[in-house]
């Protein structure tokens, strides 16, 4: 499979949300690898006082759960790879479920490219599991030892009017 550019087809986030740049390689049902470019002018640094570089200041390891966690929403959407060019499922809200077993190995600083990989361990109709980890130039950043998504039909998630 080629890379896929358009991260925007893939997920339904939005500036400043949006924590995945590119995706570099997808395998449906499988694994997939996609890029995030850490950079000072993310929204986390825009408050940081003038005494404090930015490059200094580690970025917020929430922001990296939630990165990979997008990373994995896209493996999770993905139809199939008997279809070429197929369109991830619009029709379905994914919610995380939880997580185990995060480790965070060393800082993530501005001018780091993160590498997510994120690997399918076990799938039911409405849930996956997700394992994985993200490296920047070879070496580990964070690994995840298991992540629970669970997807809800979207209509279902909204108030009923009437």
């Amino acid at each position: 499979m080629k890379p896929i550019q358009d991260v925007h087809e893939l997920l339904p986030h939005r500036y400043p949300v949006l924590l995945v740049d590119r995706v570099l390689d997808l395998v449906p049902g499988e694994s997939v690898t996609a890029v995030k470019a850490i950079s000072r002018n993310e929204q986390c640094y825009r408050k940081v006082g003038a005494h404090t570089a930015p490059t200094r200041l580690a970025y917020p390891q929430s922001l990296l759960i939630e990165s990979w966690g997008q990373t994995a929403g896209i493996l999770a959407t993905w139809r199939s790879a008997d279809e070429e060019g197929a369109a991830p499922e619009a029709d379905r809200v994914m919610l995380l479920g939880g997580l185990t077993g995060i480790t965070f190995h060393r800082p993530v600083l501005p001018g780091d490219v993160l590498h997510h990989r994120a690997r399918v361990f076990h799938a039911l109709s409405d849930t996956v599991i997700f394992e994985g980890e993200t490296l920047c130039d070879g070496e580990l950043v964070m690994s995840v030892e298991r992540m629970v998504m669970a997807f809800r039909p979207a209509g279902q998630l909204l108030p009923s009017a009437g």
